[in-house]
């Protein structure tokens, strides 16, 4: 059936649908809801005797309902930036008689043309494949950067005008949610006693971990023993050897703590040698005890610690890779080091 066809059909349905509704002494009923004020601070909803409290409305879905109120967050910013943009040129003599736009362009982002060279570099970074190149992706990679560097001057450009009086913001921020994850055994890194504890969830197999692990690296060099970065098992299903490079990893750490650090180096290096081959290869090079590792990967001993880590991130809220917590605090993914340091920094500052 084509689609002119199925559209057709559907609404066919629609409007029999809606004949033999209309036409029923049946009343379809849906819940019935009343918007009033609460009776205390902890009820979101009550029906007759049963309250239900904020705690079981939100429980499972905290990381939604942040990264919705974050969205919302960045709606407000930008509006903001907007709107103190346009006040900020209002003040400036310069700007009499012109358009907004005008004065953009003459004072603010002047000279915000990206050259040939970002546009390769551009492509470099991001890797496009070389047979999608040609004159028309080329104006639009420009376009695009133009656009960048655009918004970074007008950031620049307010950045200078607040520098002695900053924006006063009274809108609330979102807060992210916060969870009770538990260090037990797992491997560790940094002071056992450290202030700031990051438990990352994450897999062997996925890209993003990889740069989530750069990302602990750079935050290992900048906090020193200030952090201690607790590393979680959640395999991903799909990952066909995700599960088995887990267990090695944990293989390794009973023999050599220290070493289980070199070993998950080693597998986020080359995420190409995670099958049993490479990963006793990758344990003999790293002077592991091969017949002890080999028989506690065959014996599938650390399968159920894996196990048991996954059901812990999943009753945690995780549901992708790599997950973390800052002393309870969920980042979801791999966030620049800024976004971890500033919650950091906050914490080491309490």
């Amino acid at each position: 059936m084509n689609k002119k066809g199925l559209l057709a059909t559907l609404v066919l349905a629609i409007i029999g649908g809606s004949f033999l509704l209309s036409c029923s002494k049946d009343v379809e009923s849906k819940p019935n809801y009343i918007f009033k004020p609460a009776p205390n601070d902890n009820t979101a909803a009550k029906v007759g005797n049963i309250e239900v409290s904020y705690a079981e409305l939100y429980r499972g879905v905290e990381s939604d309902i942040y990264d919705a109120e974050l969205k919302v967050w960045e709606i407000k910013m930008n509006r903001l930036q907007s709107v103190v943009l346009e006040k900020l040129m209002e003040m400036d003599p310069n700007k009499k008689g012109m358009t907004n736009d005008q004065y953009l362009e003459k004072y603010i982002t002047k000279g915000a043309q990206p050259t040939d060279k970002d546009v390769e570099a551009f492509i470099q970074e991001r890797k496009i494949p070389a047979e999608h190149i040609n004159d028309q992706m080329r104006e639009r990679i420009k376009k695009f950067l133009e656009i960048e560097l655009k918004k970074k001057y007008i950031e620049q450009w307010i950045g200078q005008k607040t520098a002695k009086s900053p924006v006063e913001v009274y809108m609330k921020q979102p807060h992210r949610p916060v969870f009770e994850v538990q260090v037990g055994d797992a491997p560790f890194i940094g002071a056992a006693d450290a202030k700031v504890t990051i438990v990352e969830f994450s897999d062997f197999q996925c890209p993003f971990c990889k740069k989530g692990a750069t990302v602990m690296d750079e935050l290992k060099k900048k906090y020193g023993n200030k952090i201690k970065i607790v590393f979680k098992q959640f395999p991903l299903p799909f990952h066909n050897h995700a599960h088995q490079a887990a267990q090695a990893a944990l293989c390794a750490h009973e023999q050599d703590k220290a070493k289980f650090w070199k070993f998950h180096d080693a597998m986020f290096d080359d995420q190409t040698k995670l099958d049993a081959d490479g990963l006793k290869k990758t344990a003999a090079t790293l002077g592991l005890n091969a017949t002890d590792f080999d028989k506690c990967l065959g014996s599938g001993k650390m399968a159920a610690k894996v196990n048991a880590d996954m059901e812990e991130g999943k009753n945690v809220g995780v549901k992708s890779t790599p997950t973390f917590f800052v002393n309870g605090q969920m980042v979801n993914g791999a966030h620049p080091v800024e976004t971890f340091s500033e919650i950091i920094d906050a914490e080491l500052a309490k």
